[in-house]
């Protein structure tokens, strides 16, 4: 069990990559982490790629904030609902990277067998229904995928993943804005050639024996 200055750690660290990645560009997106009974939070308009202890907040699993003066990112609720829809889920990223955000904007899943690496560590990823941001509908439209998918594309919004660790999740979602592009680029050449259906098939069952 890591102790809250090294989690804080964590998420400042990660936050920093993933903003010279340019996937958290300016205020957008949050990190939280499970910690003890809730969670701790990127507090309501930091930028992931500047954190300062300060703007990480504990909350417990109503959303509700545990420390005077910190107020958790609007998007809590989003979090909260993925940590108890999935209880192997420890850490968890929110993004508007540019090339998950264009797929998310164009109303456009990235759910079609393109790449075998991708298959092999998502599955796909779902484009979930557009809910305002911070608000109720948002959850329940997104939450829906969570007990099946570790990443979901929000539909005019971004992107958001879970992970046991905050190492798999950063690695995973390089992994998914680097396919977004390469998706992206294929159009150039007249549209990405799938695997078929069987060739996908080998690649899920490759990935279930390795879990």
């Amino acid at each position: 069990m890591l102790s809250r200055n090294e989690l804080e750690k964590l998420i400042i660290d990660y936050g920093r990559l993933m903003g010279e990645k340019n996937f958290t560009p300016g205020y957008s997106g949050n990190i939280s982490c499970r910690f003890e009974e809730g969670m701790l939070i990127t507090t309501s308009g930091s930028s992931n790629g500047y954190l300062r202890p300060e703007e990480i907040v504990y909350t417990d699993f109503t959303g509700k904030s545990m420390e005077d003066g910190k107020k958790p990112s609007s998007e809590k609720l989003l979090h909260i609902e993925f940590y108890k829809i999935r209880p192997d889920v420890n850490f968890i990223l929110h993004v508007h990277s540019p090339y998950l955000s264009t797929f998310a904007s164009a109303g456009k899943s990235l759910e079609a067998p393109v790449m075998a690496e991708n298959v092999f560590y998502f599955g796909a990823i779902p484009l979930a229904e557009y809910g305002m941001p911070s608000s109720m509908e948002l959850v329940k439209n997104t939450a829906k995928y969570f007990d099946r998918y570790d990443a979901v594309l929000m539909a005019n919004h971004g992107f958001i993943i879970g992970s046991g660790t905050i190492e798999d999740a950063y690695m995973k979602l390089e992994l998914a804005e680097s396919y977004a592009q390469v998706v992206l680029f294929t159009n150039l050449l007249g549209g990405a050639k799938p695997l078929t259906d069987e060739q996908a098939l080998a690649v899920l069952a490759l990935r279930n024996r390795e879990k």
